[in-house]
């Protein structure tokens, strides 16, 4: 009975019950029509899933993955420079402190802040920036411990001289730089340079001269001509180069690029020839006497309407102000730089889409036919002269001319003047276009097509001026303008004299063309 009650209690241990025996076949069920169909979908399609219970079963926690590759790209944006290693920090402020435990009650002033730019490891010329930033737009002295906060901030967050002074002269907490950003710089140079120091007196034109460097910063390193200089604009310029020489070379006119009196003082004296009625305005009726009526009336009224020039007196009154006149006079005389290309092709360029088509050169080559015609000169037809042209520049797309094709085109100077500088047009036809390029091509240093206009322009102003009449026949000299600016290149001891300015003319509207809100972009 044992033996037979024992095989009853296996018997029922290995029989399932009715409700686990009905669940067991329709998993076995589910798991036949898996194994048989070919297609998953239609397993699932309006079915619920089982969920298996794993009460009891341990499972190994997954940790959740790294992104792909993020540890294997660098940082690419860095607007504050690239850290180019440790610097010694604690070092540099000893150094700091030390400056300033010359001065009574460890406090600099204005004076004093050229010794400490040098503790700081600056140029000279740096020490207005760093004496503002650190407080001394309200006071007259700064303390040591708030100049060293300012300066240990400056060491950890920007790692290259391009962010520092970027970083020092903001006046706005912004990667960039506007123009009245500039002027305190600016006013500390002119007060303590050697070389302008006769622009310190009264009634001279100091502030005029701020201006014109100010555009002349602009011109060349804002190749964005958004109006705000960059730290990446900054780097790729020599601005900075410039401004650590400033301390080692008393000639001002040696640093033709951004600082020299004697160009400033060419461009105010052309300025003011077309200004006729003294307002410091320029009309289309007074920009067209420049050079003698050389440059055509279409291209004129191009200046004028917008795509070069910002603000709303140009949309509405037609009138440029001295800040414009800046960039039109450098770009007239020298056709050759980045911003010069760009700003005539912005002219000829009618209907804004990046290309010079044919229909838009001869919109300008007609009216040089008729100059031409008035002056009893016989011009080729239009067509025989765009395939001159196509020769030249050698546009990737044929018929179409980019400014990308104009900028690899050694000769742009002749392109454009035979579109709409008469006067030019004729020297360059004097000339073989092999002649031309030698002289693009000639060894040793060279001047730009700008600095060879005032060199000449400015011995001319001083010539006039000694004699006390309008100049009239040509200066004798023993060397050439442009001869003279090559042998002051070659030897460092060479100087140039100065040209007194006359009396002041008024007031100066320094924000007349900075970048606001009531300016508008250029088209």
């Amino acid at each position: 009975m044992a033996a037979a009650a024992e095989g009853r209690s296996a018997h029922s241990r290995a029989q399932p019950r009715e409700g686990e025996a009905m669940e067991n076949d329709s998993t076995l069920g589910r798991m036949a029509a898996v194994a048989n169909t070919e297609n998953m979908e239609d397993v699932f399609k309006g079915e619920k899933i089982l969920e298996v219970k794993t009460e009891g079963v341990q499972t190994k926690p997954q940790e959740p993955l790294p992104p792909a590759g993020s540890h294997s790209v660098p940082a690419f944006y860095l607007p504050r420079g690239r850290p180019q290693g440790a610097v010694d920090v604690d070092a540099v402020i000893a150094r700091i402190k030390e400056t300033f435990s010359q001065f009574p009650l460890r406090r600099a002033t204005m004076e004093d802040m050229g010794r400490v730019a040098k503790a700081c490891g600056c140029p000279l010329y740096w020490k207005a920036p760093l004496f503002y930033r650190a407080g001394g737009v309200c006071m007259d002295s700064v303390s040591v411990n708030r100049f060293v906060h300012m300066w240990r901030n400056v060491l950890h967050t920007c790692h290259d001289d391009a962010a520092r002074f970027v970083h020092l002269l903001s006046t706005h907490g912004g990667n960039y730089l506007v123009q009245e950003d500039f002027f305190p710089f600016l006013q500390d140079v002119l007060k303590t340079h050697p070389g302008l120091a006769f622009l310190n007196q009264p009634y001279t034109f100091s502030n005029w001269y701020i201006m014109t460097v100010i555009q002349r910063i602009f011109y060349t390193v804002n190749r964005s001509w958004s109006g705000r200089i960059t730290c990446a604009e900054l780097r790729r310029s020599t601005f900075l180069q410039n401004v650590a020489l400033l301390e080692e070379e008393p000639d001002i006119n040696r640093f033709t690029e951004f600082f020299s009196y004697e160009h400033f003082h060419v461009i105010f004296c052309k300025f003011r020839e077309l200004d006729t009625d003294h307002d410091m305005l320029i009309d289309p009726r007074d920009l067209a006497r420049h050079n003698d009526h050389a440059i055509s009336t279409k291209m004129i009224k191009r200046v004028f309407s917008g795509a070069v020039t910002r603000g709303r007196k140009v949309q509405k009154e037609r009138k440029i102000g001295y800040a414009d006149f800046v960039w039109f006079l450098i770009s007239e005389e020298d056709k050759k730089t980045p911003t010069s290309i760009e700003y005539w092709f912005r002219c000829m360029d009618l209907d804004g889409d990046g290309v010079l088509s044919m229909f838009e050169l001869e919109y300008f080559y007609k009216e040089q036919c008729q100059r031409l015609d008035s002056m009893a000169i016989e011009a080729l037809p239009f067509k025989d002269y765009f395939c001159q042209m196509l020769d030249l520049v050698k546009p990737q797309r044929e018929g179409k001319i980019t400014l990308h094709d104009l900028k690899r085109c050694k000769l742009t100077n002749v392109f454009f003047d035979t579109f709409f500088n008469i006067k030019k047009y004729l020297d360059h036809e004097q000339k073989e276009q092999a002649s031309l390029l030698r002289e693009n091509e000639s060894d040793g240093p060279q001047l730009s097509d700008w600095e060879k206009y005032a060199a000449e322009e400015y011995d001319i102003l001083v010539a006039e001026e000694a004699a006390g009449e309008p100049w009239e026949g040509g200066y004798e000299a023993e060397l050439s303008p442009v001869d003279q600016k090559l042998s002051a290149l070659r030897s460092p001891l060479a100087q140039r004299p100065f040209f007194e300015a006359p009396s002041a003319l008024g007031p100066l509207d320094l924000y007349e063309y900075e970048s606001g809100g009531d300016d508008l972009p250029p088209s």
